[in-house]
């Protein structure tokens, strides 16, 4: 039968490979000589730090513009508020990965809603659709592909 998995996921070896990149942007930029902006990868996020948040807003379109030549959805990045201390400021980015319980479940609900011969189940963070016709489940891949659901979808794991 069938199937395959929605997922919200990215390659965080590609992340880092952004970071890298908008680093050595900020090193080389003349606005930005002699101040000791950069970004750090951490974990799930990023971190931001210059001397003012006017250099933070600089720097964020940075940031999305080399995530995206790299291949990376920006709608996986959420940016934190500016905090500044003293002499330094900083902004955390967080990067999401998976389906969240209340995403899954209006995905669930969305190609329920639409009738068609398909099945869909909550599995951790991924939701698996199985369907007789492989017509069937790109037309779900259509629908999806369509809908606005606050977080960027991949289809895996392909099965027929």
């Amino acid at each position: 039968m069938p199937s395959f998995d929605i997922v919200s996921e990215f390659d965080s070896h590609e992340v880092t490979n952004a970071v890298d990149q908008a680093n050595r942007e900020v090193s080389t930029r003349f606005d930005f000589k002699g101040s000791n902006a950069q970004f750090e990868q951490q974990e799930d996020s990023i971190v931001m730090k210059a001397e003012s948040a006017f250099q933070l807003q600089q720097m964020l379109p940075m940031l999305y513009a080399k995530m995206t030549k790299r291949g990376i959805d920006i709608g996986c990045m959420e940016s934190g508020n500016p905090q500044t201390t003293g002499r330094t400021a900083q902004q955390t980015i967080t990067l999401k990965q998976g389906l969240e319980t209340p995403v899954a479940k209006k995905i669930v609900k969305l190609i329920k809603d639409k009738k068609l011969k398909v099945q869909a189940a909550i599995q951790g963070d991924k939701v698996r659709v199985t369907g007789k016709k492989r017509d069937d489940l790109q037309q779900v891949m259509k629908i999806l592909k369509e809908e606005e659901l606050g977080q960027p979808l991949q289809f895996n794991n392909f099965r027929d």
